[in-house]
This record gives structure tokens, sequence and C-alpha cells, in this order.
């Protein structure tokens, strides 16, 4: 596929957006301003999800895209959001603590090297085979923000941190199917109602809520992905056990 060189400057300018700001994040968490280091990471899945949307109306997609997105994922929603939890709770674990930190770094870059090799038409937008990392990324920059006080966690979140991270960390590995966000090109009229209205109701939740609400609708959707996964194992296996009995009478 060619691709207007020229063109391609506008999604990889959004790239480079997306990897300064999951610098800026680390930055940040270093100097223990741990509120602003969450910001950065929403503001780099801004413009992860930018570039994309970019790289699409320009027709510009190209494996380089790809491959240079990839790379700022890892900083921005691996190094970022591991190294906020390191600086927030994880660092008085010591040895334990490190390793747990970086969990999401590891099956982060994981699950985008699986992602790139499985990715068969890049002008294209499939649903994901495991959770995709901005959404671990941004959950974990959610409950910073909402949850940590600048000094501490309350009690009930630190008991539940080692849980999420251990939780986030295989669902992004798994073959738990996630939905991409939907083309309203490709949807029927009642289709694209729902989506807008979906959207708006979104919007206007998380700003009564203070914004509470998207740390909820995060959450809905991880739980939703792994309902799914095991209704739908539970059915083949219900069909399986149902063929087998015929087989045997």
């Amino acid at each position: 596929m060619k691709i207007n060189l020229s063109k391609s400057i506008f999604p990889n300018f959004a790239t480079s957006l997306n990897i300064f700001s999951g610098f800026l994040s680390i930055i940040y968490a270093g100097n223990g301003d741990y509120f602003f280091a969450s910001l950065f990471i929403f503001s780099a899945a801004f413009f992860d999800l930018f570039d994309g949307l970019i790289a699409r109306l320009t027709k510009t997609s190209s494996n380089f895209g790809v491959e240079l997105d990839s790379l700022g994922d890892v900083v921005s929603f691996g190094a970022a959001p591991s190294y906020l939890l390191y600086k927030t709770y994880f660092f008085h674990l010591g040895i334990s603590g490190i390793i747990l930190s970086s969990l999401i770094l590891i099956f982060g870059a994981f699950r985008l090297a699986r992602f790139n090799i499985m990715l068969d038409d890049i002008t294209k937008k499939h649903d994901f085979s495991g959770l995709p990392i901005p959404f671990s990324a941004v959950a974990i920059a959610s409950i910073v923000v909402f949850y940590h006080n600048g000094v501490s966690f309350p009690e009930t979140v630190e008991k539940l941190l080692i849980p999420i991270v251990l939780l986030l960390s295989y669902l992004m590995v798994s073959s738990i199917r996630y939905n991409a966000w939907p083309k309203l090109k490709n949807m029927s009229f009642l289709g694209k109602t729902v989506v807008i209205s979906s959207s708006i109701i979104a919007v206007i939740l998380i700003y009564f809520t203070a914004g509470k609400a998207f740390l909820y609708f995060i959450v809905i959707n991880i739980v939703f992905g792994i309902a799914r996964h095991i209704f739908f194992g539970m059915s083949v296996l219900k069909n399986s056990h149902l063929k087998l009995k015929e087989k045997t009478n």
C-alpha cells in the first residue's frame, strides 16, 4: 500500500504526543505528583485513539505506524502505569513490589507483540483478543485519580491492588474478546442512535459524578468481556456434551 508521506506526518505526530505524554507521566510520578502523572496517561490514551482515527481518515495506515504505535504504547500504557503503581503503593513491598509493579509493563509488551503478529489488515479495525493495554493503563490511572490522596490509598483499595494488577495482567494476554469501537458508517440507523445516545448519557454521568463514572464504565466493560467469555465457553461445552450424547445414543 502506497503511503503519502506528507499526510502520514499527522498520525505519527499524534503518536509522538502519546509517547511524550507517557514520558511526562513518568516524570510527574517520580516527582510525587501522582494526580498529573495519571492525567498524562489519560492524555496518552486520547492521542492513541486520535492517531488511529487520523490514519484511517487520511488513508495513511502503514506497518511503520503500527510498530511506532506499539512502541509508544509500551511507554505510555506499560512503563508509565507500572511506575505509577510502584510510586503510589508497591514501593514499600521491596523486591516483591518491584516485580508486581512490572507486571503491567511486561504483560502489556506481550499483549502488543501478539497484536502486531495477528494483525492481518492494518486498514480494518477488528475486535481485540485480550484486554487492550490502554484500558489497563487507564483503569490504573483512574484508581489513582479517584482514590489516592497524594500520600496513600484507603485500606480497602490497598487490599484490592494486588488482585487488580494480577487480573489486568492476565486479561491482557488472555483470549477473552473485547469489542473495538463500532464504526457508525457500517451501522443501521437504530444502531447509530443507540451508540450516540449511550455516549451522550456516559458523558453526562461522568460530568455529574466528577469523573468517577468513567472508572465504573471501564470496570463494567472489563467484567462484561469476562462474563461473555464464560457464557460462550459454557455454551460450547454444553453443545459438545449434547453432540457426544447423541453419538453415544
